[in-house]
């Protein structure tokens, strides 16, 4: 058969008609494939039907033909001298191929006929239109947002470039990013004894020369030629398995059975860069369609809102009290599971930050249990986001995994399918750039682990530097190494700095009129929440904005203060946050207080009711 597309006649030798629809009653996506040329319709609003219903039914049709007239004599007859011989020429699975094509094309050419606005054609569209738009790329691209890194830090980027162009324009001297957990891009440093082996593993020919006794102390030699043993060929340039090294895996079980009390098999663990890739790659696990659904905090990290709608689900709220300081209650995971429940959603995961982001509490043990018992009753796969597990500011919290308190229960991997992530880019370490972090899956089948093994050699393997990072920072020096000492010094600093900072922004931020803000018990940030006058909600509604990210936007154009809006996290309708880290260095501080106050009070002012 020959058809003409783009004025260029074609010969079709096999058809194959695949139909793809989607979207609503207005809109509609065809694919017809031939012999590996693609013609696409793609997705039209209803004042295009008129025009596109005759292209669309035509097309049909004369695929359908095309489809028909061949499809039971290909199905019976030998095949092509050109192509090779099928494995089983018998198969009926083979032979019912085309009739297969043909059933799909009639199904395809009767949705184009049958009062379904048709979709709109490439080939129709005018050639200055460009194939890539925001009218064809994938609509959940356009869906997904995240706000760590939105229209406030972008507009903060180019004040930041203003300032490198004429450092007088400005109403400020230099940009404050309080935005992210990005702890070395604001003057933290590395710790020595880290960086000590892993410049040693990326150059194992030091470790043949005397003068690196002079340079690195005894123990971080002995542990670089260890883990460099540990890696096949010593070649941390090369591919690894696509878990992670398994020696590497080995140390980070060690540390975690250190920490829990219970056993941790390297079988059980993913190495990836960073938490996030983990994180995706279990929601693309779970959902399967927008009938999905995953249970997740409000506020949240925006990270799990922008995955699951990357990934079609849908996200089930359940919000913090912000009155208790952020707790997370059991009955309101019920309520809003049995919300989502009646609405057809199949909730398949619940997502716990623990400790908070952007939020900053720390569960408790007894909440804990109450959550473990939660997700077994309900068969829920329990997803621990734990990636700030070494960042407690107050006395009478700490840190528990929830893998350790369900094995205090007794639950074992029958009961409780469990993911526990964690990371390199927070703690007192704060390797962001190096990308590190990894997975622990428990209470899944060996079948699932297959195929979530599966997913990750998909993008081969993480990188060897951050699976260095993520087994020493899962086994950092033990008392009695030579290094030990200085490293608890440089450790033990950084946190306590940490705390001070939290406790300085919180009290000033407590300070103001029409703000509070919840203690920070951990994790690396402050919600204080703004109870803003009638006119500036106004005139952020004038403006076509969020109240909170007008004021964001304010506070960055006057002071050079970069915070997030708190829309970008979720909240309860009608209140209003700003995230801020507590990361500037602490010298910082009370300039960033002084700013802040002076913009606030003229703020309030300007919008005084």
């Amino acid at each position: 058969m020959v058809v003409k597309r783009h004025g260029i006649s074609t010969t079709i030798r096999s058809g194959s008609i695949k139909k793809s629809l989607r979207g609503t009653a207005t809109s509609t996506s065809v694919s017809a494939f031939f012999f590996g040329k693609r013609i696409c319709f793609c997705k039209a609003s209803s004042y295009a039907a008129a025009a596109m219903h005759r292209f669309a039914a035509d097309r049909a049709r004369r695929a359908v033909a095309a489809s028909l007239r061949g499809a039971a004599s290909r199905a019976a007859a030998a095949p092509s001298r050109h192509a090779p011989a099928p494995r089983h020429p018998t198969s009926p699975v083979g032979a019912a191929a085309p009739v297969a094509a043909a059933a799909m094309a009639r199904a395809a050419m009767s949705t184009a006929v049958a009062g379904v606005p048709p979709p709109v054609s490439l080939d129709t569209i005018s050639p200055k239109v460009p194939p890539v738009s925001l009218d064809t790329i994938n609509p959940k691209v356009l869906k997904c947002q995240f706000a760590v890194r939105g229209e406030i830090v972008t507009r903060a980027q180019k004040l930041q470039q203003e300032l490198q162009r004429n450092p007088e324009s400005l109403p400020f001297d230099e940009i404050l990013y309080c935005n992210i957990g990005n702890p070395h891009s604001i003057g933290q440093q590395p710790v020595t004894y880290f960086r000590e082996v892993l410049s040693l593993c990326e150059n194992p020919a030091l470790l043949d020369k005397s003068e690196t006794h002079a340079l690195y102390r005894s123990d971080a030699i002995e542990r670089a030629r260890k883990i460099l043993d540990k890696i096949p060929g010593r070649a941390t340039g090369a591919y690894s398995h696509s878990q992670g090294i398994k020696g590497l895996r080995d140390e980070i079980a060690a540390g975690i059975a250190a920490r829990d009390g219970f056993h941790a098999s390297a079988d059980n663990i993913f190495l990836t860069d960073g938490a996030s890739p983990a994180v995706h790659m279990i929601l693309q696990l779970l959902i399967s369609s927008e009938k999905d659904g995953i249970l997740c905090p409000i506020p949240q990290y925006p990270l799990y809102s922008a995955s699951i709608a990357l990934h079609g689900g849908s996200l089930v709220p359940y919000f913090l009290d912000e009155e208790t300081g952020w707790a997370l209650e059991v009955d309101e995971l019920k309520k809003q599971l049995e919300e989502a429940r009646s609405k057809g959603i199949s909730v398949r995961a619940l997502v716990v930050i623990n400790p908070g982001n952007p939020t900053g509490q720390v569960l408790t043990e007894e909440n804990q249990k109450k959550i473990v018992e939660f997700c077994k009753n309900e068969r829920l796969v329990l997803l621990a986001d734990e990636v700030y597990q070494e960042n407690i500011y107050v006395e009478d919290k700490q840190f528990h995994s929830f893998k350790k308190i369900a094995r205090s229960l007794g639950y074992t991997n029958d009961d409780l399918p469990l993911v526990s992530f964690q990371s390199i880019s927070k703690g007192y370490y704060g390797e962001c750039g190096k990308r590190g972090g990894y997975m622990e899956i428990t209470g899944f089948s060996p079948q699932v682990r297959d195929q979530i093994y599966k997913m990750a050699s998909i993008n081969l393997c993480s990188n060897i530097t951050g699976q260095i990072l993520a087994s020493l920072v899962m086994n950092p020096p033990k008392a009695g190494d030579e290094s030990f000492e200085s490293f608890r010094l440089e450790r033990d600093g950084i946190l306590s700095s940490l705390g001070r900072r939290a406790k300085a922004l919180e009290e000033a931020f407590n300070s103001l009129e029409g703000i509070t803000c919840n203690k920070a018990e951990g994790a690396m940030y402050l919600f204080p929440r703004l109870h803003l006058p009638q006119k500036a909600i106004g005139a952020a509604q004038a403006a076509g904005t969020a109240p909170d990210a007008y004021y964001a936007k304010r506070l960055l154009e006057a002071t050079g203060i970069v915070f997030v809006p708190g829309s970008g996290f979720g909240q309860v309708p009608g209140t209003w946050h700003i995230r801020s880290t507590i990361l500037p260095q602490e010298d910082k501080i009370p300039g960033i207080v002084s700013r802040f106050k002076e913009f606030h009070d003229k703020f309030m002012d300007e919008f005084r009711d």
